[in-house]
């Protein structure tokens, strides 16, 4: 027993939201829960690993983090430091921006979680702007933390009933990224201001937080009006002999013997999986598409009829399973492709090992300004802003354009405003 409370008291020192930490254990855990996959592998034919990707992708994101944090770099304010003052009306503005579009976005378009077919096609204009009311609010609210001197209980009660105000219209809307990065966000500065999560404290969370998350897409996916032909689930008409017939109903009929709920326990993770290995299956045979996916995020602004990257996954990854007689994507719905996977497909190895030596350096210069500028500074907030969206994109992957926005506003508010000498001290 003793050696237990040890070991635990071990592990409780590691700070569960260090850059060399945090992202790392949760692209593990996230693979890593994708191996139970109830035959699923099977269903869709998986041959090609993932796991070399994986790999480089964890070893260049350390090395982006240990060159950074060896020497001590931070971003550097471009000039622009006398921006700094104005960061926060800024921020009062874009949050204004924000209410007023969701609103009339609510007003026209209704609840988006009533269904599926209404939330893929609510006012796209306004649902843009409208994302704005959660990332003002987050950082705004976030701020206030961080600058409260003598920050009581029944402070932290009423900053939290307005975070779960905030995530309750979002969740109106049948949007779950939002609520992960307004939660997670929530939870770092928590860590950083109020009381340090404990390891184990946070592997608890997150076990509830990932079942309850699962369980809202598995609701979601239940509860599809199947009469709308925007939720139509036949699979493709398509030939197949007597046996490839029978050994489509034989796996399916393994797959169903795991009940639905228990499937969607880990289910996007194992999508996750089964996309990522046909994402490189598709590069081995076709080639990659050298750009034209990270195209696609600025090319849906423009007029005229666009395809937007996850569109362009959900084409590559039923290219290969169609004429196998199903989709891994539903046609008309966007595929996740995982960080990993959206780089692969654009570039291959050489593109994931670039891409996650940036995210490594991004994170490691803005957890330096954190160390130097201290923990109440702006700068706490926009680390745990950005290490929480990056984390989040390892299965979204980094394709919306409003994300994007989001990340350059908050890396440059952090470079432009000024802090004192505070240390790094929870």
């Amino acid at each position: 027993m003793n050696k237990l409370k040890q070991t635990l008291a071990k592990v409780n020192k590691i700070d569960t939201f260090s850059p060399y930490f945090f992202l790392p254990f949760i692209l593990v855990l996230y693979f890593f829960t994708s191996l139970f996959d109830f035959h699923r592998f099977e269903l869709f034919n998986v041959k090609v690993s993932i796991w070399p990707a994986v790999f480089l992708a964890l070893a260049c994101y350390y090395i982006g983090v240990y060159v950074i944090d060896k020497l001590q770099w931070t971003i550097p304010s471009f000039g622009l430091s006398f921006l700094g003052k104005y960061v926060v009306h800024f921020i009062v503005l874009l949050t204004l921006l924000g209410l007023a579009s969701y609103l009339l976005m609510i007003f026209g378009g209704g609840f988006g979680i009533s269904d599926e077919s209404n939330r893929r096609n609510l006012d796209p204009k306004l649902n843009f702007f409208a994302q704005l009311l959660w990332f003002g609010v987050l950082l705004l609210l976030s701020y206030k933390m961080i600058l409260e001197k003598h920050m009581t209980w029944k402070k932290v009660l009423v900053y939290g009933s307005i975070y779960a105000a905030v995530m309750f219209l979002f969740l109106l809307m049948g949007y779950r990224t939002p609520l992960i990065i307004m939660l997670f966000t929530g939870i770092i500065i928590f860590h950083y201001v109020v009381k340090r999560v404990k390891l184990t404290w946070f592997l608890s969370a997150l076990f509830v937080i990932g079942v309850a998350f699962s369980m809202f897409g598995f609701l979601r996916v239940v509860s599809e009006d199947t009469t709308k032909e925007f939720n139509n689930r036949e699979q493709p008409d398509v030939e197949l002999t007597e046996t490839e017939k029978e050994k489509l109903l034989t796996v399916e009929q393994q797959v169903n013997l795991t009940p639905k709920w228990i499937r969607s326990l880990n289910g996007e993770s194992v999508t996750g999986h089964i996309v990522l290995s046909k994402i490189i299956e598709y590069t081995q045979e076709e080639g990659y598409l050298n750009g034209e996916l990270h195209a696609g995020i600025f090319n849906t602004i423009r007029s005229g009829e666009q395809v937007s990257p996850r569109m362009k996954v959900t084409e590559v990854v039923n290219s290969l399973s169609v004429e196998e007689g199903k989709y891994i994507t539903r046609p008309n719905r966007t595929t996740t492709p995982t960080f990993i996977g959206q780089l692969f497909l654009d570039g291959g190895y050489v593109l994931v090992g670039i891409g996650f030596f940036l995210y490594g350096v991004l994170i490691s210069l803005i957890y330096n300004k954190v160390k130097q500028g201290g923990i109440r500074s702006f700068h706490s907030v926009a680390y745990a802003f950005v290490i929480t969206l990056f984390t989040v994109s390892m299965h979204t992957g980094l394709l919306d354009l409003i994300f994007i926005l989001m990340l350059g506003f908050v890396i440059l508010a952090s470079a432009v405003i000024k802090t004192d000498d505070k240390k790094l001290s929870y």
